[in-house]
């Protein structure tokens, strides 16, 4: 059954982009068959990092987004990976009802999944308790507690968004705390997770030997969590 995988959470700075990267090295360590849509046309993180494997789509043009659908049900045995800049929630929604796409993809047999990348902040519980409201049971929920952006999730445990969660077979996934050095010299030299964790040239990752190590251990954790929910 073809999946697409929706990398949201709506709010910038949240770290949306950085679980997208994750989610395409997994796919690739995994061999995993998989296509990549960025909807962030001007800093495009999936086109940057993974461009044999990504292209960008328009997420306010329907006809840019019908081309996730239409690839998913070309291939079923090929994953859909799509990385939604901020504020790209708004026209999303609005295709998926004008469209029909959720009734679409019940006839197809095509799994929606909704990954709703968090920081510690109470803007990401609200917009998460505002995704419930709007699709309730018809999406699948992953919950991305996003300890790069925060490490208290003090907020979501206490809102009883957590529960309702539960209630709606929502799935939680953590992503842990990476030394603040070794994302900010993979990013200034536009590496790959795969290349920070295994390239020994540090002229080109800008990483020493303990700073591959942490991203080694990081991966590993992360790919554990992917693992654990299934992808």
């Amino acid at each position: 059954m073809s999946i697409i995988h929706f990398i949201g959470g709506e709010k910038g700075g949240v770290g949306k982009s950085l679980v997208a990267r994750l989610l395409a090295q997994y796919m690739i360590d995994r061999e995993i068959p998989f296509l990549g849509f960025d909807t962030d046309g001007s800093h495009g993180t999936l086109t940057r990092f993974y461009r044999e494997y990504a292209s960008p789509v328009i997420a306010d043009r329907y006809e840019s987004l019908d081309a996730v659908v239409e690839s998913a049900a070309a291939d079923p045995h090929r994953r859909i990976l799509v990385d939604l800049a901020a504020q790209t929630h708004r026209p999303l929604v609005r295709w998926m009802r004008d469209s029909g796409v959720l009734d679409l993809a019940e006839e197809m047999g095509l799994s929606i999944r909704y990954w709703h990348v968090m920081d510690s902040g109470r803007d990401s519980v609200d917009l998460l308790a505002k995704l419930f409201d709007q699709f309730g049971r018809r999406l699948d929920y992953v919950i991305v507690q996003n300890a790069i952006r925060g490490e208290d999730f003090g907020i979501l445990e206490s809102s009883g968004q957590k529960e309702r969660a539960l209630s709606l077979r929502a799935q939680t996934v953590s992503v842990g705390k990476l030394h603040d050095t070794a994302i900010t010299r993979i990013d200034a030299n536009n590496v790959s997770f795969w290349a920070a964790a295994n390239n020994a040239d540090r002229e080109v990752t800008g990483l020493g030997l303990l700073d591959r190590q942490r991203v080694r251990v990081w991966l590993k954790k992360a790919f554990e969590e992917f693992d654990r929910i299934g992808v």
